[in-house]
């Protein structure tokens, strides 16, 4: 048998074959393989709780697939609340007809994900629907992780003087998915920056505990609506230089072709920091020396001045407000 068929989705002799076949070999765990509805774990600490739904079309892109990209996902929206990353949870919603190869790569790439991640998949669903009424597979997660340092890290805490710090270059996920889709070749290949950042996190809290204000990962909306969240919430003011935006050239290039303004793209490993000034060096200094944050940059400061807005200084000495993304400029991008 080579596709998923209704009656995987029916509870009966096929779901458990399904379960039994390809998900458990590739999340085999002393919770899961109890394949009880729920599982039970012990936890001593501040926790962390989050969940995330991931759709993106195609589901197969440079650098990666639906299936790594739900579990960073899920990991990195509990690793910029200083989070350790500890369980998740994962249900799948499966188009009949859908093929059992791509779902055993997809489990493939969740399980080395999960790995690298040193998190585990405790519990799951996985439900059926008719041909047409979704579009191959739907991943929803939920993960748990345990708060171990005395931080306070959040969108409302940042404070003027701050330094604004990306990890890396942005607009590289976005724009992978965008050429997979439409069939664009560029002539540098454009990979996916897909990557789980809690020991990013991790090293950055350890050089400044009380210093690291607020963290996001930058995804739909990209790293301009991710600052103007932050000026909001905090109500205070942001500004950042355009020519200490790291972007690679080929990423900068393929949003002219397309129209596309970088700082709106979806990033999917890459974050963005409020740190204290007094710090800011040093937790910039432990980043570059994390793989995922060797390009990291400080590209603007918080201010007191205008707030709830950022204030984009350009290249040839202009001035720019970033507002948050209209519309949907990349549509199932995660």
């Amino acid at each position: 048998m080579d596709k998923i068929l209704l009656a995987h989705g029916s509870g009966g002799k096929l779901t458990h074959e399904l379960i039994e076949r390809y998900f458990l070999p590739y999340f085999k765990n002393p919770y899961l393989e109890l394949l009880n509805d729920q599982a039970v774990f012990d936890i001593h600490s501040r926790v962390a709780f989050t969940t995330d739904s991931y759709v993106v079309d195609p589901i197969f892109f440079p650098g990666g697939n639906i299936g790594d990209l739900a579990i960073n996902g899920t990991v990195n929206d509990l690793a910029m609340s200083g989070a350790r990353p500890l369980y998740i949870s994962a249900g799948f919603i499966l188009e009949e007809g859908f093929a059992i190869k791509e779902l055993e790569d997809i489990l493939s790439a969740m399980k080395k994900s999960a790995e690298d991640a040193g998190v585990m998949i405790v519990t799951g669903d996985t439900k059926v629907v008719n041909k047409g009424k979704a579009d191959k597979i739907f991943i929803n997660t939920s993960g748990i992780g345990v708060i171990e340092k005395p931080v306070n890290i959040s969108a409302n805490n940042l404070k003027a003087g701050d330094k604004i710090i990306v990890s890396g270059a942005i607009g590289d996920h976005g724009i992978a998915v965008m050429a997979k889709r439409e069939g664009l070749d560029f002539e540098s290949p454009i990979m996916s920056d897909t990557a789980p950042l809690h020991s990013l996190v991790a090293d950055m809290i350890s050089v400044a505990t009380d210093s690291v204000h607020a963290l996001r990962d930058p995804t739909r909306g990209g790293l301009a609506t991710t600052l103007k969240e932050f000026a909001i919430s905090s109500n205070i003011g942001i500004v950042i230089y355009e020519d200490r935006i790291p972007i690679k050239p080929e990423v900068q290039g393929a949003c002219e072709i397309l129209g596309l303004d970088p700082l709106f793209v979806a990033n999917e490993g890459k974050l963005a920091a409020s740190v204290s000034s007094k710090s800011a060096e040093a937790v910039l200094k432990a980043m570059r020396k994390n793989k995922y944050g060797k390009d990291a940059a400080i590209i603007g400061e918080v201010v007191s001045e205008h707030p709830n807005t950022v204030i984009l200084k350009t290249r040839i000495g202009g001035k720019r407000i970033i507002d948050m993304l209209m519309g949907e400029q990349l549509p199932r991008i995660c």
